[in-house]
């Protein structure tokens, strides 16, 4: 009876040992055998634009790391809002990513009068993927050929250029919100709902102007329908070596960058977010990759988790200050 208790003992012993075991390695053992299903990339804004470029690069390659299909799908409004809340409230598994932009993830999120969702908590800041200026593109009929032209012109004529963005609140609005102001000009912006439908309209003559993505304006300007004026970068872009800088070609100390990123679900297994990270990293890291986005105008860049969590909670505390001196709202 005494040895048939024992054993009894012993095997009840083994088999809560061995639960316990599981249960603390089920992070780990998740992160291992992640992903073992199809993983989708959001964009917050319609097809075309510097989002969805930087998205089907990085998806391609994502998809060949991995070896499980990897999809974009574009869920543009509200200047990016709409595709972060559909992240923000997705399983927290790693099976739905979103690529996000400085104007998307934190100034879009300050400018709503509500928000469904925390933009610190509810997001998971993965890695930074590319950085990137404005490219100042008109239509290609408009007379002005400079920057200065382009500023003279708003000031004998107040009102009468509008440029076009990709939404309220948006990088592309807040590009021309900045150089409205440091010109001291009035210049009519008219939001759309991504970046390619509104090149469209400036190549058509809609439009006037778009301070655009860097990738989706060379792609424009190709067809000989729009020019590009400038950059807003502080120096010149290595794929428009003969373009001029906003500061060089007429307002000198005006400068605009923004950046590219990779959030997933907040919540997430930490050990799924630097999974994520590193493959990014890795495939940022390689020649071939970083040049297409050089090609694209971007510059290629990275993070781990923690440096981009820090960065988002800079700048969200950062554009809660400086879209009220720019006076830029969202609706």
């Amino acid at each position: 009876m005494r040895a048939h208790m024992s054993r009894r003992l012993f095997t009840c012993c083994a088999t809560l040992l061995t639960c316990g075991a599981t249960g603390l390695a089920t992070p780990a053992l998740a992160a291992d055998v992640w992903p073992s299903q199809p993983i989708k990339i959001l964009v917050g804004f319609a097809a075309g634009g510097g989002n969805d470029i930087v998205a089907r690069i990085l998806a391609k390659e994502l998809q060949q790391s991995l070896g499980q299909a990897v999809v974009v799908e574009n869920k543009g409004g509200a200047g990016g809002l709409l595709a972060n809340e559909i992240v923000a409230k997705s399983p927290k598994n790693g099976y739905t990513l979103l690529l996000g932009s400085i104007g998307s993830n934190t100034i879009a999120p300050v400018l709503a009068k509500k928000l469904s969702y925390d933009p610190r908590k509810d997001l998971e800041p993965i890695s930074l993927v590319a950085e990137s200026g404005n490219a100042l593109l008109v239509n290609a009929k408009l007379p002005y050929t400079s920057v200065k032209e382009m500023i003279d012109m708003a000031r004998k004529e107040p009102g009468t250029i509008n440029y076009a963005s990709s939404g309220n609140g948006s990088t592309l609005h807040l590009a021309g919100a900045l150089l409205a102001q440091q010109a001291g000009v009035n210049l009519v912006h008219v939001p759309y709902r991504g970046n390619g439908p509104a090149i469209a309209d400036v190549a058509a003559g809609q439009v006037h102007v778009i301070f655009s993505g860097i990738p989706p304006a060379i792609t424009s300007a190709k067809t000989g329908k729009t020019r590009i004026l400038a950059v807003t970068t502080k120096e010149r872009v290595k794929s428009l070596p003969n373009v001029p800088t906003v500061a060089e070609a007429g307002l000198p100390g005006y400068a605009f960058t923004s950046w590219y990123g990779l959030f997933t679900t907040g919540g997430t297994d930490p050990a799924i977010v630097e999974k994520l990270a590193k493959e990014v990293r890795k495939i940022i890291a390689r020649p071939d990759v970083r040049a297409q986005f050089e090609a694209q105008g971007l510059t290629p860049e990275t993070s781990d988790p923690k440096a981009f969590k820090e960065q988002i909670d800079r700048e969200l505390t950062r554009w809660t200050r400086d879209v009220k001196v720019l006076g830029i709202t969202i609706d």
